[in-house]
Order: C-alpha cells, then structure tokens, then sequence
C-alpha cells in the first residue's frame, strides 16, 4: 500500500450503515455527545467528592458515591457507542469533553460533605434533565433504541438523586 493510499483511508469518513437521515445523525450525535460529557464531568467530580469527603459520615459518604461513580461511569461506553451506531462519532477526548460539558467543575479544596451531597443532587437532576431533552429528540427521529437506554439512565440518575437527598437531611427534616 502506497503512502497516498493510506493517508486516504486515514481521511476517509467512519460511514456506518445507518437507516438515519444525516440530518438526524447529526441531531442524534450532537445531543448525545452533549450528555455523553455531562456524564463524564459527573463521573470526575462524584469521584473527587468521594477521594476527599471527610466528617463523622465518612464511610457512608465514601461507599455512597463510590457507587454512584461507578454506575455513571457504566454508562460511558454505551452512550458512545450509541453516537457510533447511530452513524457519528464520539468525544476524542478531555478537551472535547470540557467544551461541551455544562456540568460545572469543583475545584475546591475543600467542600463541606453536606454541599457535595447538595452540588451532586442538583447536578444528577440537571443530567435527568437534559438526558430528557435528548430523549425528545429522539422520539423525533425516531430513534427508540436510544430513547430506551436513555429511559433506564433517567431512572438511574432520579435513584441518585434521592439517595443523595436523603443522605444529606439534617436531623428530622
């Protein structure tokens, strides 16, 4: 194989047969890709809030979101394979990551156990939420292999949030 004929398969399109439209692999893909990085940016600060909480909770704490990391993190390689098998392709890496992240980072050096279990709430409910918009655009693309897995990480992220609601109550609230 010549030089030019590889450099041409290198710049060749990933083309997977797909009965979608390009349009709605594009819309598909975009919305995908989006939650895709929002899982991550959840992924990385559940597991920064569990390497550092600290108090009287400490082991609850840790063993909590010990698990919900690793239930978001499970969620990574089926939501990007989806974006391939839709016809796209999905995030390359930590840079594409953070320009479509809309989960804000904490860098803190320190966080109250209380406000992660509070930041880690809200953010797991804005995740439902825009899994729910993705799922909208699924149902007008009509894709319901992506609407059902999307149905199940909604679920998922609502068991999240009242577990992380509970955790966090004060007293007899």
């Amino acid at each position: 194989m010549t030089n030019r004929e590889i450099r041409s398969r290198q710049k060749a399109a990933l083309e997977t047969p797909t009965g979608f439209s390009p349009e709605a692999t594009r819309d598909l893909t975009g919305a995908l890709n989006a939650v895709l990085a929002d899982v991550f940016a959840l992924y990385l600060k559940t597991k920064n809030f569990h390497w550092h909480v600290s108090g009287p909770h400490f082991r609850d704490y840790h063993l909590l979101l010990d698990e919900q990391g690793a239930q978001i993190f499970a969620t990574t390689d089926e939501i990007a394979e989806r974006v391939r098998k839709v016809g796209g392709t999905s995030l390359r890496s930590i840079g594409h990551i953070a320009r479509l992240q809309r989960i804000l980072d904490n860098d803190a050096d320190y966080v109250d156990p209380q406000d992660m279990l509070a930041e880690l709430r809200d953010d797991n409910g804005a995740l439902a939420a825009r899994m729910r918009e993705a799922h909208s655009i699924c149902d007008e693309r009509g894709d319901v292999a992506t609407a059902s897995l999307l149905e199940n990480y909604i679920d998922e992220a609502e068991r999240r949030i009242w577990f992380l609601f509970e955790a966090g109550r004060r007293g007899n609230a």
